[in-house]
């Protein structure tokens, strides 16, 4: 095991807590618009802190990369996640941490591990949705989405492809959220049909084969059956009634 993935098998749930608690310090205010100046700082500073932390654990994964122009190239989104302070709460993204440690915890089989990321990935997006959209679209004035409730029913109707149109963004931003809302709905459909259409395969497989087994059993032991009667009929002519 080379240092590069040492460290990040030893930091993985520290990252889960900091990415955790950034959401918390960037979320806290928008869900309540009337929180006290120093609860306000303190979620400000927490921001602060995560991005700090994030930022030194890129450069020093940089640092411990033996090959360091594929890890910029296969890292371009946590390097985002760095420049772009906009970007950051799509950290938790990197490899779904949290899910990654809940399904490493519970031993959950590769197809029930699969479907817990699927979940996992759908709520997280619609939670993160709804609240980044409500953050721009609030005191839009002509705005529709002004509290929790409308933007988690866009949010829902927005990743399931719905669009029941009730709610909608109207600011550049919050169409960027919901382009991206899309974009990952259409994806987690597709990967949930083709899950289900995985397991109906594999179901009508392994009742294909059971069945090609029990005919070859049966057709053994009529073949056999068939060898015993020759014996038996050899034996009756040879020795007589």
């Amino acid at each position: 095991m080379d240092r590069l993935t040492s460290w990040e098998q030893r930091t993985s749930v520290a990252l889960l807590v900091i990415g955790t608690g950034f959401l918390l310090g960037w979320a806290i205010p928008v869900l309540v618009p009337g929180l006290p100046a120093p609860a306000h700082a303190v979620c400000w500073y927490l921001q602060v802190l995560s991005w700090a932390l994030f930022t030194a654990d890129y450069l020093i994964r940089l640092i411990l990369a033996p090959r360091k122009p594929r890890f910029l190239l296969r890292n371009i989104p946590a390097l985002l996640v760095v420049v772009l302070p906009l970007l950051r709460p799509l950290w938790l993204l990197r490899a779904l941490l949290l899910l990654h440690v809940v399904a490493e915890r519970i031993q959950l089989p590769l197809r029930l591990r699969a479907v817990v990321y699927v979940s996992g990935t759908a709520v997280f997006l619609a939670l993160v949705g709804s609240i980044a959209v409500l953050d721009v679209e609030r005191h839009d004035p002509d705005g529709n989405i002004k509290s929790i409730g409308d933007a988690l029913w866009w949010a829902l109707t927005t990743m399931t492809t719905v669009g029941y149109g009730d709610r909608f963004p109207v600011t550049v931003e919050g169409r960027v959220v919901a382009a991206g809302l899309m974009l990952a709905g259409i994806a987690l459909l597709g990967v949930v049909t083709a899950a289900i259409a995985s397991w109906f395969v594999e179901r009508f497989e392994r009742t294909a084969a059971l069945e090609r087994r029990t005919e070859a059993e049966l057709a053994q032991v009529v073949a056999e059956l068939t060898e015993l009667r020759k014996a038996m009929a050899e034996l009756t002519a040879r020795h007589g009634p």
